[in-house]
């Protein structure tokens, strides 16, 4: 997608020096900076210490520390030890664990010697089928976004709410929830998009809002207390939110807050939907409440950082010496209270039977 006019993937290869490029995204809004993986241990920090994040992002971005590992030793031990330092770097988005998982079946059924050049390839091809991915789930989405479209008596915008990063920064590029927002509006169907500010880090404020006004998408950022209210005033057509697991039963894994935001839609009758690609789908599991939650580090609650009126970026503190706060990083909203899954398999229900359907036609 565009950073100020220019195309950008979330991860990609520098044809020039061949090295892993990722967009540091702590550092946005403010400032866009970019990062070179230069081997595994690089890679694990980047996924742990949030570079990079986004379930789809956080899958590619370990086939290339693999990719990493393979380029110092080829053995089997290599092969185990990217698998366990990657697979442990964050607990709940099960497309690291689904990622890690292709990538070291197929790399142990080759030849030691065709290892390094392979696990590339490999890295590389996810990466294309992301994006592949993404735009599949925007065909299906968009289905949706044009019906609401069309409903309407005047021609007011189709009015989105969304909650955290599900955007292309979240992926390679495109993104889950914005996909179908994104080719709405290449259609030229008028939409509006409510950014919730998502604390503890503000990733709706310093990531969608900020990939949204690049790539020219009205939207206004709100607090995260206030998507209620608005749902209640009438000024939300649908919430569209992204997915770091959801089980066959069809219980969503979203980031904090998420669950808030489905029982105000639910209260007002306004349709819920989670997109992601059907590699988010955990088929191990049925009851989202067994989902492993991060609890992160509590400064991530008791600061904030932003940029002062120096333009200098600064970590201050929001509470004094001796708070406690307790940060987990996602919640999970039952099946009962999710309108439909955006999937690039279509826009299912999220019932047990609707998703084990899938489960056939996907293959590593």
């Amino acid at each position: 997608m565009l950073i100020s006019g220019k195309q950008y993937r979330s991860i990609w290869i520098d044809k020039k020096s061949e090295k892993v490029k990722i967009i540091d995204q702590r550092r946005l809004p403010h400032s866009v900076e970019i990062i070179t993986l230069n081997d595994l241990h690089q890679t694990v920090k980047a996924i742990s210490e949030m570079y990079v994040r986004g379930a789809p992002l956080i899958g590619v971005t370990a086939a290339f520390g693999f990719s990493l590992a393979m380029k110092e030793d080829c053995s089997e031990k290599s092969i185990k030890k990217a698998y366990k330092h990657l697979i442990n770097a964050r607990p709940t988005a099960v497309n690291l664990a689904w990622a890690c998982k292709r990538v070291s079946e197929k790399l142990q059924k080759i030849p030691h010697i065709e290892r390094k050049e392979y696990s590339l390839k490999l890295a590389q091809k996810m990466a294309d089928e992301d994006v592949e991915t993404n735009y599949k789930i925007g065909k299906s989405g968009l289905a949706l976004i044009k019906s609401l479209a069309e409903k309407k008596r005047e021609q007011t915008p189709v009015r989105i709410l969304t909650h955290c990063n599900a955007g292309w920064l979240a992926t390679v590029d495109r993104g889950t929830a914005t996909a179908p927002i994104y080719q709405a509006n290449e259609l030229g169907i008028d939409v509006f998009v409510w950014v919730d500010e998502t604390r503890p880090r503000n990733q709706g404020a310093s990531l969608t809002a900020w990939e949204l006004y690049h790539n020219k998408i009205n939207n206004k950022l709100i607090v995260d207390n206030a998507g209620g209210h608005i749902m209640q005033k009438g000024l939300v057509d649908a919430v569209i939110v992204g997915s770091d697991r959801t089980t066959f039963g069809g219980d969503v894994c979203n980031k904090i807050g998420t669950y808030l935001k489905a029982l105000a839609a639910w209260d007002n009758s306004i349709p819920f939907y989670a997109a992601l690609p059907t590699s988010t789908i955990d088929f191990d599991l049925e009851n989202g409440l067994e989902i492993p939650i991060e609890e992160r580090g509590e400064d991530e609650v008791l600061t904030m950082t932003g940029e002062n009126n120096s333009g200098k970026t600064e970590n201050i503190k929001l509470t004094i010496e001796g708070i406690k706060a307790s940060n987990p990083a996602f919640d999970v909203t039952p099946a009962k209270y999710v309108t439909g899954l955006i999937t690039d398999k279509g826009v299912i229900k999220p019932n047990r039977d609707s998703i084990l359907k899938l489960k056939p036609k996907l293959q590593l």
